[in-house]
């Protein structure tokens, strides 16, 4: 599972952190700043090669831009750099910009921390200590003793472009294996450190992408793919993906490949091992829902894998191990997810024992913590935690410090205390402690930084898509008090894909945006995973068309209840939320201000092409199918971007996305540049040297929240003088 959700994450930074502290001083870039005339914008020339056709089926499509899709050509490259010109000498004259980012960089600046894990009897932590680009990784003895440095990221490179990935810890704590990138690609170098000595060991493995470290014995099980031919690493396709298992000291041209199919190019392959090492689990995948496993052994070396499923018609992962009861958590006949055990030694196909039956709420993952099952739930896209025996015995429900979500839950079997990291949208993170013998919470970890969370309000409100009359959850946040005066700044954010769920946490970006009077809306839209499998499959292939509607639903019941008017609506989202803004923008040009589509999949005929495109049409379906090519060409942004009065809008990629190619935004924005017949930009803002969104450094972070804070304010405040 933790694989396939790593192939299409929602860009949503949260940051982790602290308690609030000290009163925030009320910033008014819209109320005062309003500017006294619009900038003028002139966009580069872009070719329009008409000579490029499609045919889907009998239905002739053009595709003008596609010589944009080859990003190292040197027309591309002139091209991204005009179009860049053109946005930054754009953002460069809006007054407060500068004012925003002092005020980002201020509220950025402050300690932030992950929840501790034990390895070797030490506990291992990342911090970051305010605007550091990469958090550093840190160890203590015990939880109350000095923290030293074991690895800092912000030395792999000068302009911390060069991030850590996914580490693991050796059982024993001797060793760390950690997986480094560059620029934003998913492609990935693993690294080992030796704990004990602090030296790096000559091992180095290339070419690892949508990989797990899982470790075993004297090495771990990794997962690769061949190396990309020349000029297409960041746009190939990626296939014949394998699990390799690597030993300490060995050159990685002698690995093992475990786990592969030379007959089907797209499947993919995801090592785990339990905490004791004894058990190897290895996730077969094609899309981004649906897995294979089969489970091994690793005491015997001859060992057979055994077949827990085989179908790929449900996901499936291995929570963890008693001896030889495995546990296993599965949505496979119960939607909502529940935990089943086996015995490894005396397994039959499909004779499972239920541990943690299906229930109302969506079961997200349970661990194994000083012998208890500590579940983890979601309640209406909020965190509840319950803790069950190993028999699956409700022991009780863990009371949370309030509305909010918790992660980084970490504890070994034999830790009777657990931590984790509890949040919400107003809350910055606090680390907390849990005793899974009397199920109380302490808090462990609360930094301080220089936003008045008590000054504002969360609350849930329910909405109907008027077509289906579907009833949706949306978060509403802003300053207590507030007056509906139908004129607030409003940014309404979404994803509505991928069985991922949208849920409350601290941004600092949103927070300027509450200190200046705004309302931030998260609505919990079909095709996530917020209410389970049902929730999700509603919101895709013939049926996507639901995520759009309930977008579209939100935006008019904010309106309608005197938040805002279409003027000040604001909405964003990246990735698949990309295609969402994308998507409802071209259908109701009409009822937002200004439009964030970032790192979107905006051409739904091509998406497949490149790189991991082919995984998400479990989601999307093929444009080479002639049914879902009808759905596909009646919402893709790109094919609709016809001639409209069209909102604001600042297209966000960067130019190193090897997840959703750049291409996706460049067509958009030529196709929305050359169709818009209002007054209002259309931007593309592209980020060099960054990706999707992982890893990218907190100095990029803060230079693009900048600009597109303040792209929203300078319109918003153009259209409130008009």
């Amino acid at each position: 599972m933790l694989s396939r959700i790593a192939l299409f994450a929602p860009v949503f930074v949260f940051l982790a952190g602290c308690q609030s502290a000290s009163e925030s001083p009320t910033n008014t870039f819209l109320l005062n700043s309003r500017p006294s005339q619009s900038i003028e914008v002139k966009y580069p020339p872009t070719y329009r090669d008409t000579s490029v056709f499609d045919d889907f089926h009998g239905t002739e499509v053009s595709d003008p831009y596609r010589w944009l899709e080859d990003p190292d050509d040197s027309s591309t490259v002139a091209w991204v750099e005009a179009q860049n010109e053109v946005t930054f000498g754009y953002l460069d004259q809006i007054p407060f910009r500068d004012e925003i980012r002092s005020r980002l960089e201020a509220l950025w600046n402050y300690e932030r921390y992950s929840p501790p894990s034990r390895h070797g009897g030490k506990y291992y932590f990342f911090k970051n200590d305010g605007l550091q680009n990469q958090s550093v990784l840190y160890v203590k003895d015990e939880p109350d003793e000095e923290a030293r440095v074991v690895l800092d990221p912000n030395t792999f490179s000068e302009d911390g472009t060069v991030a850590l990935g996914g580490i693991s810890f050796s059982a024993d704590g001797h060793f760390l294996a950690y997986q480094v990138s560059e620029g934003g690609s998913d492609w990935h170098t693993a690294r080992i450190l030796d704990l004990e000595t602090g030296a790096h060991l000559d091992d180095e493995l290339e070419w690892l992408k949508f990989s797990s470290l899982a470790w075993a014995g004297n090495g771990f099980y990794y997962s690769r793919y061949p190396e990309p031919a020349s000029g297409e690493r960041l746009s190939g396709k990626n296939e014949f993906h394998a699990l390799y298992y690597h030993e300490l000291g060995k050159a990685q041209e002698s690995d093992i490949k475990v786990f592969s199919d030379n007959e089907n190019a797209r499947r993919g392959f995801f090592g785990s091992t339990s905490e004791d090492e004894h058990f190897l689990a290895v996730s077969v995948w094609e899309t981004t829902s649906g897995n294979a496993l089969y489970v091994k052994g690793l005491k015997n070396p001859d060992a057979p894998f055994m077949t827990i499923s085989e179908d790929m018609s449900a996901d499936w992962s291995l929570v963890g191990n008693d001896g030889n009861r495995l546990y296993f958590l599965t949505n496979d006949g119960a939607p909502n997810q529940r935990l089943v055990a086996l015995d490894a030694e005396q397994y039959s196909p499909g004779q499972w024992e239920e541990v943690i039956g299906e229930k109302e709420d969506v079961l997200e993952g349970v661990e194994l913590i000083g012998g208890k099952l500590v579940a983890q739930y979601l309640h209406n896209a909020t965190s509840k935690i319950e803790v069950f025996d190993l028999e699956g015995t409700s022991l009780g429900e863990v009371s949370l410090p309030g509305l909010g979500v918790v992660s980084g839950l970490t504890g070994k079997a034999d830790d009777p205390q657990a931590f984790f990291s509890f949040n919400g949208f107003t809350r910055p993170s606090s680390i907390y402690t849990l005793d899974v013998d009397n199920l109380e919470v302490d808090l462990y970890q609360a930094p301080t930084l220089d936003f008045d969370s008590d000054a504002f309000e969360t609350y849930q409100v329910w909405y109907q898509n008027p077509k289906d009359s579907t009833r949706i959850p949306m978060f509403i946040t802003h300053k207590k008090g507030i007056k509906r005066d139908g004129k607030r700044p409003v940014l309404l954010y979404g994803y509505g894909g991928f069985n991922i769920s949208v849920k409350p946490g601290f941004n600092v970006t949103r927070a300027v945006l509450l200190e200046n009077d705004g309302v931030y809306a998260v609505p919990n839209i079909r095709g996530g995973g917020e209410f389970g499998q049902d929730w999700h499959k509603a919101g895709t292939l013939e049926r996507k068309q639901n995520v759009f509607d309930d977008f579209i639903a939100a935006a008019e019941y904010l309106i309608d209840e005197g938040y805002t008017n279409p003027a000040n609506l604001a909405i964003q989202g990246g990735s698949n939320g990309g295609l969402l803004v994308g998507a409802c923008m071209t259908q109701r040009p009409d009822l937002f201000g200004v439009c964030f589509p970032m790192v979107g999949v905006l051409d739904m005929l091509r998406y497949h092409l490149f790189t991991i495109g082919s995984a998400w049409a479990v989601d999307y379906g093929l444009s080479s199918d002639p049914e879902a090519f009808e759905y596909l060409y009646a919402y893709s942004p790109l094919h609709n971007a016809k001639s409209a009065d069209y909102p604001a809008t600042m297209i966000i990629t960067g130019d190193h996305d090897d997840r959703v190619v750049p291409a996706h935004s460049y067509k958009f924005a030529s196709a929305l540049q050359s169709n818009q017949q209002g007054d209002k930009p259309v931007l593309l803002r592209v980020e060099t040297s960054a990706g999707h969104g992982a890893g990218k450094p907190v100095s990029k972070q803060v230079d693009e929240s900048a600009d597109w804070l303040s792209f929203l304010f300078f319109q918003m405040g153009s259209a409130d003088k008009e």
